[in-house]
């Protein structure tokens, strides 16, 4: 039996998703590949969803065996302990992966990828999502998190978002339900954005193309696109910014094992080439602290950190 499924709850679990969704579930999958930090361990298990009906079963497993239960989209906003996730850890597929037109709207499923959204809608000449250009996650967790950049926001084109509940229920809200905020919304805890409606304008090819070209450049230079990195690692205080006062504490290009601060973007963390989990985890955690001494600013992250880390006290 795979030594992370000796626990009797999570062995269960796995042989009842293996039975009801084969080839959908695998045990002990390295997760490292699957964060854009390129760092994590396994979990102990993983699986796909890429239908309603498996959702279904994966949720009920989850709920029934009461294990911990992580949702990845592609992996841009979340720094994964070396231990891995002693749960379950699933993605969406197929069915959430569709893109439906309707006029100036656009349906598309929590799958679809950012960077596939807004190139579809600049070809359809639908202005609104020139923001997004290089954001890397996919349409549901931009939702969740309201990701955002240069002025704009996912917030301010949802119109509708159809989600699933930990209770296994089907649920639409609108944008006024979902109290779009500084990276968050309104949800149930647990729930996966499986749709969301976007309001968006028409405009021509060439204003939209310039947005895209001008948003790009901001992100090439301003952020070390040539390296492994979470994006922003931790959100901005109220009328400041978290790379200034990083910067100000005398962070810049402080490291830790293979994990460093950017010395062009101060808020970005990057992965040098052979970085561990525990490397960002020691790294945001001296650097919460230079910036708590500096300024008496108490950081926040953005990413969201998973599993178990008594082990880096013991490193």
């Amino acid at each position: 039996m795979n030594t992370r499924l000796k626990d009797r709850s999570l062995s269960r679990a796995y042989e009842r998703l293996s039975r009801l969704m084969p080839n959908k579930v695998v045990a002990d999958k390295p997760l490292a590949k699957f964060t854009t930090l390129r760092v994590g361990g396994p979990a102990a298990i993983y699986a796909v969803a890429d239908t309603l009906s498996e959702l279904r079963l994966l949720t009920e497993t989850i709920t029934d065996y009461d294990l911990p239960a992580l949702i990845l989209g592609r992996g841009s906003n979340v720094l994964i302990s070396d231990e891995g996730v002693q749960g379950v850890v699933f993605q969406l597929g197929t069915d959430f992966n569709q893109v439906v037109v309707d006029n100036t709207d656009i349906r598309a499923g929590g799958a679809v990828t950012l960077t596939s959204l807004v190139q579809t809608t600049a070809r359809l000449q639908l202005s609104g999502l020139a923001f997004a250009v290089g954001i890397p996650g996919t349409l549901g967790a931009a939702v969740v998190l309201n990701a955002g950049a240069h002025g704009g926001e996912i917030g301010h084109v949802v119109k509708r978002i159809t989600y699933y509940t930990r209770a296994c229920q089907l649920r639409t809200a609108g944008a006024e339900q979902l109290s779009f905020a500084y990276r968050r919304c309104r949800l149930p805890a647990g729930s996966v954005v499986l749709e969301a409606q976007l309001g968006l304008t028409a405009a021509s090819a060439e204003v939209i193309k310039s947005q895209m070209e001008t948003n790009w450049r901001r992100r090439k230079t301003s952020q070390p696109l040539d390296l492994p990195n979470a994006g922003s690692m931790f959100k901005n205080p109220e009328g400041d910014h978290a790379g200034r006062l990083i910067e100000a504490a005398g962070c810049k290009g402080r490291q830790a094992g293979g994990a460093r601060v950017s010395d062009k973007h101060a808020n970005f963390f990057v992965n040098t080439g052979a970085a561990t989990a525990a490397d960002f985890y020691e790294l945001m955690q001296g650097v919460t602290a230079a910036v708590k001494k500096a300024s008496g600013v108490e950081l926040e992250p953005e990413i969201k950190i998973v599993g178990d880390w008594s082990y880096v006290a013991q490193r």
